[in-house]
C-alpha cells in the first residue's frame, strides 16, 4: 500500500456515525497519531466550529484539535473574504456557519450575497425570504451540496435538499462551496501545511468526498462504512477502496 504524509478524513460516515464512533476509524486516526503522521479532518457539516467539532472527536476518543479540522463554513469565509470582501450578506445556517461569517458585514434587508448551510429548524419563511433575495439579484452560495447525512438514527436529509428548495425557487443554482469542490481541500492542504502529491484523502461518500478529492487532484480511499457501498460502477475510480480503515496497513 502507498505511503503518505498526510492524511485527510471526512467525518459522516467515514469517522462516525451521529454520535456513535466507527472503531477501525478511531484505531487508525491514533495509530496516525502514535506514528506523527499529519492528519486532518474536512467536513461539510456547516454547524459545528472546529472547537465543537475536535470536542466531540475527542468525547469519542480520537486525538484531534481545532487546527486540524476545515469545515465548510470555514471555507465558505475564505471563499467571501477573497471574493466579496465588502458585501453585506444574509444567513440561513447554525452557529457553527454564523460564527465563521461573524466578521463579514450581515443584513436581512437587500443583500448583496445568501449564504445557506444547514439549518435543522429552517422554515417556508426562510427558504421564500431566501428566494426572493436571490431573484432580486444576491449572489447564491451554499456551503455544500450534501443530499443526506449519516447519523445514528440513520440518514437524513442534508444542506443539499434546502440549496435545491431555494435554487428552484429562485430558477438560480448556488455557487458551492464545500466538498465535492476542491477550494475546502486545498484550504485543509494549506492549514496542515501538506503538498497535493503526498496527501491522500478518505472518505465514504462517491458524490462529495471522493470528487472534492479527485477534483483537488490528490489521492483518494473509499471506505465502504458510509453512504456509497460500490464505487465500481463509476467511471472515475477513488484510488484505492477498502471495507474500513482496519484493511489500510500503515
Amino acid at each position: 500500500m502507498k505511503s503518505y504524509s498526510g492524511y485527510l478524513f471526512d467525518l459522516d460516515g467515514t469517522v462516525y456515525h451521529g454520535n456513535v464512533p466507527i472503531p477501525s476509524a478511531v484505531r487508525f486516526i491514533n495509530t496516525l497519531a502514535n506514528k506523527g503522521i499529519i492528519y486532518g479532518f474536512v467536513t461539510n457539516n456547516s454547524t459545528r466550529s472546529p472547537d465543537e467539532v475536535a470536542a466531540k472527536l475527542n468525547q469519542l476518543g480520537i486525538n484531534a484539535q481545532p487546527s486540524q479540522v476545515m469545515t465548510s463554513s470555514m471555507a465558505t469565509a475564505i471563499y467571501l473574504q477573497k471574493t466579496h470582501p465588502h458585501a453585506a450578506i444574509s444567513i440561513i445556517g447554525e452557529r457553527g456557519l454564523k460564527e465563521a461569517l461573524a466578521g463579514l458585514k450581515q443584513t436581512d434587508v437587500s443583500p448583496d450575497v445568501v449564504v445557506v448551510g444547514l439549518d435543522r429548524e429552517v422554515t417556508y419563511k426562510k427558504i421564500s425570504v431566501a428566494a426572493r433575495q436571490i431573484v432580486d439579484g444576491a449572489t447564491f452560495i451554499a456551503t455544500n451540496p450534501d443530499r443526506m447525512i449519516t447519523t445514528e438514527e440513520g440518514l437524513v436529509a442534508g444542506n443539499g435538499a434546502i440549496a435545491a428548495a431555494i435554487a428552484y425557487a429562485s430558477k438560480k443554482e448556488p455557487i458551492y462551496i464545500g466538498k465535492p469542490g476542491a477550494a475546502i481541500i486545498i484550504a485543509a492542504m494549506k492549514m496542515l501545511g501538506l503538498e497535493k502529491k503526498e496527501s491522500v484523502l478518505v472518505g465514504d461518500n462517491y458524490e462529495t468526498d471522493l470528487c472534492a478529492g479527485m477534483n483537488a487532484q490528490i489521492d483518494t480511499i473509499h471506505v465502504q462504512t458510509g453512504i456509497t457501498k460500490n464505487v465500481s460502477l463509476y467511471k472515475e475510480q477513488p484510488t484505492h477502496s477498502i471495507k474500513s480503515l482496519d484493511d489500510w496497513k500503515l
